[in-house]
């Protein structure tokens, strides 16, 4: 009866097409867990061999299980490509789901519900199961573990704060099992195939979401890694492009690693997960063991497809993953004048020592000098109080904001527009200094040359958050400052090519120098 049973869910839910299907719902809920959509489950399971799925012998594992849809999508595919190896279907059920099928639930809720996604059952011994284990995880398993905190009340493993997940038994700990242990081959023994999985990316540190989270879904990748399997992929952000935020070494790592075959880039992160913004884009990467060599790279723009490229990785001389196929033959060009770069006249943060809050007096006193606050508020600030950078401040110069929040869609400005800053004047930390100058005519000129398309394209090589610090403008050639400069004669002194000027062009879009809008 039970066999009869599962067989007839079984044959409903592989092999009909429903509409909508209830995976698809779920990947447009608005939520802190990104669901994973059921079309691009498929595209990563495009990119592996698909001679994969036609052995009996090949296993999968998913390290954090959300809604199932990746075993799901993997058990179609296996119970197709087996009909000839195990004819028999409910042998070829069972042997499927029993020997090449693993999951690790990040919370007890999703391991319920990627049995039911699965399984069609919540619990794996059911009489409604398609296949009948002796206990209830089947392969999808959950463990409830505590975080590991030391001293500082920071999780050892995943850096979560003491503070915000030291829970009760009732309340999550989202302390996932995956990567709270230095030997992730133990928890299921056995050596894995395909690793694949769409992690969850980021968690709180006592500051809240934003500022106050910090990513780890780079350690689902590291620990993927350390199990030594013949295929990894998963969906990321793709802020690890250009680092910071404690994913300096995971760049570093993943630039150098020429087993990376595939990436798949969504500049705007709703191409790929409808109703959902993550800054800076996703993306979804292939690692081949038996890979040696230069990465095919797909670029996603306005869900279409923009480019497809097989390169290098890491570009010489470049300490971050080239985003756009485009720009690699750009920046090759900027490189053989071997110039000087634009961070050397940029200033590190609090270019004067004064925090982004500090408010300054609303109008001049004896000795004061201007402060421009956020917003290109000018207010006033005792000189005598000022210990760095003095030199500075009797120089006219110009300052741009150190974050600008550009959107993820194109053409957009990437940077803010920049403010000439006379003598006897400081900023707070809302901005960086460039120069100073030896007169306002340079300054200007200056500000011509970051208004450019071209100017703005390199800072954007660079740029995948709304941050902007001084390295950010490492990829920027330096100029002469004694002339103003346009986009056409930038475009003619690098020998640029129609197609690459008119790139630059779709994705910057003008600036207008007018107004006081510097905040």
């Amino acid at each position: 009866m039970a066999d009869n049973i599962s067989t007839g869910i079984l044959s409903g839910l592989y092999e009909k097409v429903y509409n909508p299907d209830v995976l698809s719902c779920l990947a447009n809920l608005s939520s802190d867990e990104v669901f994973t959509p059921p079309e691009i489950v498929n595209k990563m399971l495009d990119m592996l061999p698909q001679e994969l799925f036609s052995s009996p012998d090949t296993k999968f594992l998913d390290p954090a299980v959300k809604t199932g849809v990746y075993l799901r999508e993997i058990a179609k595919r296996l119970i197709k490509g087996l009909e000839t190896v195990i004819p028999d279907r409910q042998q070829r059920i069972d042997h499927i789901f029993k020997n090449q099928l693993y999951g690790i639930a990040i919370t007890e809720l999703t391991s319920l519900l990627s049995r039911r996604s699965l399984y069609c059952s919540k619990y794996a011994d059911s009489a409604f199961s398609v296949t009948h284990f002796e206990n209830s995880d089947g392969n999808i398993r959950f463990k409830r573990i505590p975080h590991s905190f030391d001293k500082s009340g920071r999780c050892i493993f995943c850096g979560a704060s003491e503070t915000q997940y030291d829970r009760g038994e009732e309340r999550e700990y989202y302390a996932y099992e995956w990567i709270h242990t230095l030997h992730p081959e133990e928890i299921f023994g056995m050596k894995f195939d395909v690793i694949i999985s769409n992690p969850p990316y980021q968690i709180g540190n006592g500051g809240g979401l934003g500022a106050g989270a910090i990513p780890f879904y780079n350690k689902f990748v590291q620990q993927a890694k350390k199990l030594k399997p013949r295929y990894i992929t998963m969906i990321i952000p793709s802020r690890w492009f250009s680092g910071g935020l404690g994913l300096d070494s995971f760049r570093d790592d993943m630039l150098n690693d020429l087993k990376i075959s595939y990436i798949t880039d969504y500049m705007d992160a709703s191409d790929c997960f409808p109703g959902v913004e993550i800054k800076g884009g996703v993306c979804y990467f292939l690692w081949d063991s038996s890979h040696s060599g230069d990465c095919t790279v797909t670029t996603y723009k306005n869900n279409q497809i923009l480019s497809v490229a097989k390169r290098p990785i890491k570009e010489p001389n470049a300490d971050v993953f080239i985003r756009y196929n485009e720009a690699v033959s750009i920046l090759r060009k900027v490189y053989k004048h071997k110039e000087k770069t634009f961070d050397s006249i940029v200033s590190y943060t609090q270019p004067f020592g004064i925090p982004t809050t500090y408010k300054g007096a609303n109008s001049y006193f004896a000795d004061s000098v201007i402060l421009y606050e956020r917003g290109g508020i000018k207010s006033f600030i005792d000189k005598a109080s000022i210990e760095k950078n003095c030199e500075w401040i009797d120089k006219e110069k110009v300052i741009i904001s150190s974050a600008y929040n550009a959107g993820d869609t194109f053409p957009h400005q990437v940077i803010n527009k920049p403010l000439f800053a006379g003598k006897n004047s400081v900023c707070t930390a809302t901005y960086l200094v460039i120069g100073p100058c030896n007169n306002k005519e340079e300054c200007m000129n200056l500000m011509s040359y970051i208004a450019t398309k071209f100017f703005r394209f390199m800072v954007l090589l660079k740029k995948i958050s709304q941050h902007a610090p001084k390295s950010t403008y490492q990829f920027v050639p330096l100029q002469d400052f004694s002339k103003p400069w346009t986009d056409s004669e930038l475009y003619e002194k690098y020998n640029l090519t129609d197609e690459e000027i008119n790139f630059i062009e779709s994705m910057i879009r003008p600036m207008d120098l007018g107004g006081d809008n510097n905040g």
